[in-house]
């Protein structure tokens, strides 16, 4: 099992609870603000680009930057990095505005976008292009990648390369116009070709893009590739530590040559981390985008989905997600944590706020024969165990009741200590009731239940001090609200479906069991004017939350987690 350090860990954590997690980012930035760097300043950013949802991955990564920002007294920008308008748009940007704050980080008057830089940037660029740093290079994409060499084998110089500087100016002054179209020309920096270091062969700073932009129209025709865009926003929003995931070490190099070429103080310092990997799930945006324009899930925020609104919609507490991220801990290499430690803090956090009421998933008819027809018993029920100052609630019982199916069996094996012919079990709250007679259809199956019940259990408990072994959850069937509930489990029924992001073939392990819906479940009237959002446990079913398909007639709550990690104990026996 791995640890917090990105290892893959499971949900029995009560021995590693005492572990602080490894935050090496952190010690560096400590260590910089003992050492007077930046006068002591810090200020970090979260530069999400607006074309998807975000996730899970991206949770860790705004808990560290706003949690550093926090702990040493500085700044995180929220700044958008939309310099691509083929593929973002404001409506994603709205989106992900929403999920931070949900996520509970709030960035002031710090909200940004790299746009809002494009003026400078183009001028940082034609500077380059004065200094002989960069030139017009009329080879295509294709073009481009072929002379680009290998890890072994030397690149092969544009035969743009050596064009001169008032030739390079006039060129991407005219590509600023709008006179060439998308592909003609790009702008590089003149670097090394033969750079050991892949990201220094003459990288592409500006490509041609005649889409329009979200934010300003149609007055761009060339938009700044992400490699020169993102440390020259950093440096103009006097960055300190530009924290940023693995995949953008080999990067550094680059982000490092154009600071110190075009002399920005003070200079950023970019620091790298593993991102969040989950097993059962993959956080890839485009794969992400192929499920949803596959069809496979209902949409960006269907509960199966890692994304942050997903997360909400299936009833996830924002601080149980903080409390996730803050634990498994800042690594710098990459690593798969198991899901099972995400369920840990949500039901830990869930244990503590949920209230408790009773429902009946699969219901069973109990009909209680000596209970006076008509009568109604209001009982006394604790909302929530954990905390005192929740208080209780009445719960009513009638002459009919509904069960759980599964709560019955007629030839019952040992140990099973539910209800059966002749065996007497406790109602929660309620009273003792025994079975007397089973009614089933002309197909055999059971349709109803008759029981007698002992008034003088009233509240579960027998005064002559009898026990018994059962404890079942119930609601009256005159009272009882219907509601569909939608049961979620894993995305993907394989430990790691990332590993196989790379083909199509991720969509085969797809959980064909990932989603069961249940149309006529039965739930307490505590629940009648529960709102959208609303979370809540089932007794002995699991937390769940109300569903924003909700009506009055019928609500929705889908199944946030159940009580128990019982998909990792399924997971340990098929691997014996």
């Amino acid at each position: 099992m791995l640890g917090r350090t990105g290892v893959l860990v499971s949900d029995a954590m009560s021995a590693e609870e005492s572990i602080v997690p490894s935050n090496f980012i952190r010690n560096r930035v400590e260590a910089d603000v003992k050492d007077g760097k930046n006068a002591g300043r810090v200020a970090t950013r979260f530069p999400p680009e607006p074309n998807g949802c975000l996730h899970i991955g991206h949770a860790k990564s705004i808990v560290l930057n706003f949690g550093l920002a926090k702990e040493f007294g500085g700044t995180c920008n929220l700044r958008f990095d939309d310099t691509n308008p083929s593929t973002e748009d404001m409506e994603h940007a709205e989106s992900i505005v929403e999920d931070i704050r949900w996520l509970g980080f709030d960035w002031g008057e710090n909200l940004f976008y790299a746009s809002d830089y494009f003026e400078p940037l183009y001028q940082m660029a034609v500077r380059l292009i004065e200094m002989g740093l960069a030139f017009v290079d009329d080879q295509n994409a294709e073009e481009i990648r072929a002379n680009q060499g290998t890890l072994t084998d030397a690149g092969t110089n544009s035969p743009f390369r050596d064009r001169t500087v008032s030739e390079n100016l006039d060129l991407f002054a005219r590509m600023k116009a709008g006179e060439f179209e998308e592909g003609e020309k790009v702008l590089r920096a003149k670097i090394d070709m033969s750079s050991s270091v892949l990201t220094l062969r003459d990288p592409l700073m500006y490509r041609i893009q005649k889409g329009e932009h979200p934010r300003t129209g149609k007055a761009w025709s060339i938009y700044p590739m992400y490699d020169f865009a993102h440390g020259q926003s950093d440096a103009i929003e006097k960055i300190t530590h530009s924290v940023c995931t693995l995949e953008f070490r080999d990067h550094r190099p680059l982000y490092n040559w154009f600071i110190e070429r075009l002399e920005l103080k003070p200079a950023p310092e970019q620091i790298e981390f593993a991102r969040l990997n989950l097993t059962h799930t993959i956080t890839s945006k485009r794969k992400l985008r192929e499920l949803v324009e596959g069809g496979h899930v209902s949409g960006w925020d269907d509960p199966r989905m890692p994304t942050l609104r997903g997360m909400r919609r299936r009833g996830y507490p924002p601080a149980a997600i903080r409390d996730f991220c803050e634990g498994v801990g800042v690594a710098n290499r990459d690593s798969v944590i198991e899901l099972s430690r995400l369920e840990y803090s949500i039901r830990q956090d869930l244990n503590k706020n949920a209230t408790r009421v009773m429902s009946v998933l699969r219901p069973l008819k109990v009909v209680i024969e000596n209970f006076p027809e008509g009568e109604v018993d209001e009982l006394e029920a604790v909302n929530n165990p954990e905390d005192e100052a929740a208080g209780t609630r009445k719960v009513p019982f009638s002459r009919e009741i509904y069960i759980e199916r599964d709560d019955f069996m007629e030839e019952p094996p040992k140990k099973f200590f539910r209800l059966s012919p002749g065996r007497e079990v406790r109602l929660r709250y309620a009273f003792f009731i025994t079975c007397v007679d089973v009614v089933k259809d002309e197909s055999g199956e059971v349709t109803e239940l008759r029981c007698t019940y002992d008034p003088e259990t009233r509240g579960g408990d027998a005064p002559d001090g009898r026990k018994v072994k059962g404890t079942l959850h119930w609601v009256s069937a005159d009272h009882a609200i219907e509601a569909e509930v939608r049961l979620y489990s894993h995305l993907f029924d394989c430990e790691d479906p990332g590993e196989l992001s790379k083909g199509p073939e991720f969509i085969d392990h797809l959980n064909s069991e990932s989603l069961e819906v249940i149309e006529n479940a039965q739930l307490e009237p505590s629940l009648r004017d529960a709102e959208p959002g609303h979370s809540c446990q089932f007794e002995r079913l699991g937390y769940f939350s109300m569903d924003p398909d909700s009506t009055k007639a019928k609500p929705v709550f889908n199944r946030t987690v159940t009580l128990r990690d019982t998909w990792g104990k399924v997971l340990k026996k098929e691997k014996k």
